[in-house]
């Protein structure tokens, strides 16, 4: 057993969640703390992590006024793009890489029920995971939970936004040429499978920088839970 303290553990608040009071005295192991109400807490802060998120990306240039995130050209157009655009193309790139990071922005939104039904799934083992894990627990129990499916949601919906760009048929043709000769993984031979796998990889960047915010200076929150569940693992 994992025997590292939660020391002087007081009040342990977040709204919705009731209030779990522990004598200042009282210690409080990992084993201990995932079978009490403060696991309940914890979800509710990853719930309001998953929205933050969520909220942040799927809004107008959430992920085209985002250099972190930002969708770029698949590298198969970048390494032709500047002979693209000496022949009368750079319109059709420009705009391609607009419908991109619209289409992830479009798709964002529709993570919310998974990400929190994620959440709201987790286990006793999950928590321990997320509490005793390094900086990044918490994006990888949202990937590990929800990537494959939300690729699946993500999918018609970056299809519908790219099928209006001309540009973004001809690269699946000629990417899926590619794959054929084993040039370029089958993966990446459609723009709609790139779109939603760097949507994806967006949204758990975002969630992720989260983390680390909050690993690092949990006082900084302003969470009674996450500056003492947090700030006692440092």
């Amino acid at each position: 057993m994992d025997r590292r303290k939660f020391n002087s553990i007081g009040w342990l608040a977040l709204p919705g969640v009731p209030l779990l009071t522990l004598g200042p005295a009282q210690a409080l192991t990992l084993e201990e703390l995932s079978q009490s109400e403060a696991v309940r807490a914890l979800k509710a802060a990853l719930e309001r992590g998953a929205r933050s998120a969520i909220g942040q990306l799927g809004q107008l240039n959430g992920f085209l006024g985002n250099e972190k995130v930002r969708i770029p050209l698949p590298r198969q157009l970048q390494d032709a793009e500047q002979m693209l655009r000496t022949f009368g193309q750079g319109g059709r790139l420009d705009e391609l890489v607009t419908t991109m990071n619209r289409a992830a922005e479009a798709a964002v939104p529709m993570a919310q029920e998974l990400m929190l039904g994620a959440v709201r799934g987790m286990t006793v083992a999950d928590g321990k995971k997320i509490l005793g894990g390094g900086e990044t627990s918490v994006t990888t129990f949202f990937a590990d939970k929800t990537r494959l499916p939300l690729g699946q949601k993500f999918l018609p919906v970056v299809t519908r936004s790219t099928e209006k760009v001309g540009l973004a048929g001809q690269y699946n043709h000629i990417a899926s040429k590619a794959a054929d000769f084993g040039l370029l993984r089958r993966e990446d031979a459609s723009i709609e499978q790139y779109v939603t796998g760097k949507a994806l990889d967006g949204l758990y960047y975002v969630i992720g920088e989260e983390e680390r915010k909050i690993r690092r200076d949990p006082v900084a929150t302003g969470s009674a839970l996450l500056s003492k569940v947090f700030g006692a693992l440092k």
